[in-house]
């Protein structure tokens, strides 16, 4: 019988990122264990556990905002696992999200609604706020475009991040005069869903409208947060649960010694869920808006371009111009993104086979949709669902709306 694992767990469990990833640990240790925990409640600010050594551990995975802590509880001698620190630490695996991609995929999602300014807003003195910052600006820099950031609102003697996030509310006048002198429309991140909860509460006392005025989207994909925002918040989902799983994957081959797990390892965000604050389509001509809300619509009910331009009572040719013109790619093409993202949804939160999610996303063959989606991606469906799912862990996450 294989040996019961004696694991330490230092991850917060305050917030739904922490939750997230204790899901996923746990899922790796039904497949893999049994494994016996060793766990409390805690904050993502709170210090070790005195008598940590008395454990007689066999390792630790932990999310520590100090990194001296991650350092004390990499001097037990055991195999530890750090899901939050960018910088390696010796002694010390490390599993965490693909931030630059978490970065991509909020700049496309302003991208594809048309939006041309970009403004960031975070806690600033936060480690993880401002690395996002300057991903998110230079990200944008990249492209050709300019970055509005807050560099209000710091706060010089707050311990911890909930502290931060407390105290931060205090600067709403700041903030809100900042946001009325932002370029309009304007797609805006914050560096978490609470942050960007804050935002919208402040768009909303000074009369800015969201999302015409001000889109905003966060990060980490917190549904209580999303849904409490008004209007319900767009969030980068981070892919916690599969980060959470492979952590414990990591830690498991490097307690047995069989194969040395990579120093890092990076987990690609599972996608953008899209909910009202960034439900805006930012095109000069109105007639265009409507034939791309139509696509939106009806692209996985069998929709052509033909057909839609007998809808719109326009010729073909008159069609292809106009969204040449103002949405930067051809009908066909805005109808193949939107098939092919309904087919990402139906891949992450169902079970569905390929044959069933096919017509529903409006292929009529299944190679067709296949051929199309590695196109597009660089992976089969069936490899994509493997990739941004956690083996074992269900099928808990929430609806991705079609971007």
């Amino acid at each position: 019988m294989a040996k019961r694992l004696r694991i330490a767990l230092l991850v917060e469990s305050s917030r739904a990122y922490g939750r997230d990833l204790l899901r996923g640990i746990a899922a790796y240790a039904r497949t893999y264990g049994p494994w016996k925990f060793y766990y409390r409640e805690r904050s993502i600010d709170d210090p070790l556990p005195e008598g940590l050594r008395r454990w007689k551990l066999d390792g630790i995975i932990v999310r520590l905002v100090n990194p001296q802590t991650t350092r004390q509880a990499a001097r037990l001698g055991v195999p530890i696992v750090d899901l939050y620190h960018d910088q390696p630490a010796a002694g010390v695996l490390r599993v965490l999200p693909n931030r630059e991609a978490t970065v991509r995929l909020a700049v496309e999602h302003f991208f594809q609604r048309g939006l041309r300014n970009f403004a960031y807003v975070g806690f600033p003195g936060v480690h993880f706020s401002e690395r996002r910052s300057e991903r998110f600006v230079d990200c944008l820099k990249q492209r050709g475009f300019p970055t509005h950031v807050f560099q209000g609102g710091k706060i010089e003697q707050a311990k911890g991040l909930a502290s931060v996030e407390h105290l931060t509310s205090r600067h709403a006048g700041e903030l809100a005069r900042w946001l009325q002198g932002l370029p309009q429309p304007v797609g805006l991140m914050a560096c978490n869903d609470m942050r960007a909860f804050q935002v919208l509460d402040v768009c909303g006392e000074c009369g800015i409208v969201v999302p015409d005025a001000v889109a905003v989207i966060g990060v980490d994909n917190d549904p209580v947060l999303c849904q409490l925002s008004d209007p319900p918040l767009s969030s980068v989902d981070p892919n916690a649960q599969k980060i959470g799983y492979e952590a414990a994957a990591a830690l498991h081959r490097a307690i047995e010694g069989s194969e040395p797990p990579p120093d890092v390892t990076l987990i690609e965000p599972a996608g953008v869920v899209v909910r009202r604050s960034t439900d805006v389509l930012v095109i000069a001509d109105q007639d265009v808006v409507n034939m791309v809300r139509y696509i939106r619509e009806h692209a996985c009910d069998g929709l052509t371009t033909q057909s839609l331009s007998e809808q719109a009572a326009i010729s073909r040719r008159t069609l292809e111009r106009w969204f040449a013109e103002h949405v930067g790619h051809s009908p066909s093409e805005e109808i193949a993104r939107v098939r092919i993202e309904r087919v990402k949804d139906l891949l992450l939160t169902t079970e569905l086979a390929l044959e069933e999610i096919a017509p529903l996303a409006g292929f009529e063959h299944l190679k067709s949709m296949h051929r199309l989606f590695k196109s597009r991606l660089g992976l089969t469906p069936g490899e994509y669902r493997k990739s941004c799912k956690t083996p074992g862990a269900g099928n808990e996450r929430e609806s991705q709306s079609v971007s």
